[in-house]
């Protein structure tokens, strides 16, 4: 049994702290291969020094979009200068995330630093699409109240090897992904969650990975997510598509054989 979490950020507390206890559980539970995403040089660094330690642990390094527009363009080269060199099995967590210009945030910044804010996370996130395509490697993508700009962006670099994690947008953006023939990483929340399940529906097997995005997303409000829940993730699968456990996480596996190594 081989059990795999595509994204997921052991860099980040609470996991952490108690990394090797998050490890064990993943291993009893047969989740083998765990990649852990980064989203700055920091946390870049200190993936790459987990894979060293648990042979389960790959790396995507990345630069998560909303530090992206935090950072100078010098800033965002550097770091992706040092990412060519590390090897990584993917580029993430890259992206972009519009939350900002929704109702819900708290200082909504004005119409023209909307645009110059929506600007600098495309010239990052393009940067990052290039080199996903020059190391040839998949790219993990984040897409927040920014769907319709990510798609477009993606089909234009015509890169193969794209995983949307956690994917919400409207249903006809989720056909248009799967039409593209992309992979889509289901979290644990599709045991409660529609659209989830939905998407799920809609997709071929062969689209379809399992992830966490521990520690966040976990299956019950207020609970700390980690890996060993992708367990949760398969059996709903199964349910949703009519297939055993034991097909649903033979196929995932061979999804991600297909398009990792």
């Amino acid at each position: 049994m081989v059990f795999l979490d595509v994204h997921c950020h052991l860099t980040y507390e609470p996991l952490i702290s108690k990394i090797d206890e998050v490890i064990q559980r993943a291993k009893r539970n047969n989740v083998k291969i765990i990649i852990t995403n980064g989203t700055n040089p920091k946390e870049n660094r200190i993936a790459i020094e987990l894979s060293k330690k648990y042979p389960e642990v790959k790396y995507a390094l990345g630069y998560y979009p909303t530090h992206i527009q935090e950072i100078t363009e010098e800033e965002l080269d550097k770091e992706i200068k040092f990412i060519r060199t590390q090897k990584p099995i993917a580029i993430g967590e890259v992206g972009l995330d519009y939350k900002f210009t929704s109702e819900e945030h708290p200082e909504n910044p004005n119409e023209q630093e909307i645009i110059r804010i929506k600007e600098k996370q495309k010239k990052g996130f393009q940067k990052f699409i290039d080199l996903a395509k020059e190391l040839n490697i998949p790219i993990i993508v984040h897409s927040r109240k920014a769907e319709l700009d990510v798609i477009e962006m993606l089909e234009k670099s015509n890169h193969k090897k794209i995983v949307m994690h956690c994917f919400s947008g409207r249903k006809h953006l989720v056909q248009r992904v799967l039409d593209n023939g992309w992979y889509v990483s289901i979290p644990v929340t599709v045991i409660k969650l529609q659209q989830f399940q939905e998407m799920v529906q809609k997709a071929k097997l062969s689209q379809l990975l399992t992830e966490t995005d521990a520690p966040w997303l976990g299956p019950e409000p207020g609970t700390t997510n980690e890996p060993s829940n992708v367990i949760l993730t398969i059996k709903k699968i199964a349910e949703l598509k009519g297939f055993n456990e034991k097909e649903i996480e033979d196929q995932i596996y061979f999804n991600y054989m297909r398009l990792f190594q």
